[in-house]
């Protein structure tokens, strides 16, 4: 059984699905590298316009597989093991074309991670986001508290991670965490995604990296950045082609 389906569509659209249900999609070493694979293919094939990632079964993923924290870890060799991880879910993150998590189970750990890099999350009703880490004497890790500090704000990282252990589709949706609840996620998804797809390859790759780029960095530096990119834009055919279009319109 392949722990990461893929499924390329006429229209463009590579569903990602991890599949290990019966360990509610844990990521373990293997699942790990066929997931970096498959978010490989979709960086290098130009047939991959954009990317869906959701879970086979009951559940989104578990995250990491609690066995690694069954054995003495020498701290710097866990940090080197950790960061194999932290290095996918960056590749996700950084993929230049649309992503969009269907997340249609619960998700915890680096399970919750993968969703929260995804451009667009959308959310079961039935789903949630679980923040057990306190329990294991660990905290959430692979960018689990800054990103969501950046994403939701301060105030509101707090209350998840130290509030509480669960975040319902509802809560999450109200503190910003996804971005729509809907039934069937999938299907909500590829409507999502083709209204994505409408814009120019280019300009969404552009928008995507200022966009991460804004968050780190002072305004002056960002506005440079966006200067050198529009620079590059107004070259490009497909601006032209826009343009060409909206005149003899």
């Amino acid at each position: 059984m392949d722990l990461v389906t893929q499924t390329l569509g006429a229209d463009g659209v590579l569903l990602i699905a991890l599949n290990r249900p019966d360990r509610r999609n844990a990521i373990d070493d293997a699942m790990a590298s066929a997931l970096r694979e498959a978010f490989e293919r979709a960086t290098t094939d130009a047939d991959v316009r954009g990317v869906i990632l959701t879970g086979e079964g009951k559940a989104f993923s578990a995250g990491g597989d609690l066995s690694r924290f069954e054995r003495d870890w020498d701290p710097r060799e866990f940090r080197h093991d950790s960061h194999k991880l932290t290095q996918l879910i960056s590749l996700v993150e950084r993929l230049e074309k649309p992503t969009v998590a269907a997340i249609n189970g619960v998700a915890t750990g680096a399970g919750t991670q993968l969703a929260l890099v995804c451009d667009v999350r959308l959310m079961a009703p039935s789903a949630r986001f679980v923040y057990r880490e306190g329990r294991l004497g660990i905290i959430p890790s692979h960018g689990g508290v800054t990103r969501l500090v950046k994403l939701i704000g301060l105030a509101r990282a707090r209350d998840v991670i130290l509030g509480g252990e669960e975040v319902s589709a509802a809560d999450a949706l109200a503190f910003g965490m996804v971005t729509a609840v809907a039934d069937d996620v999938v299907a909500a998804a590829r409507e999502r995604l083709a209204l994505m797809l409408e814009r120019s390859p280019q300009a969404y790759a552009a928008a995507k990296r200022l966009l991460w780029l804004a968050a780190n960095v002072d305004l002056e530096s960002g506005m440079v950045a966006e200067g050198l990119a529009q620079s590059a834009l107004i070259g490009t055919p497909e601006h032209k082609e826009a343009v060409w279009r909206r005149s003899s319109s």
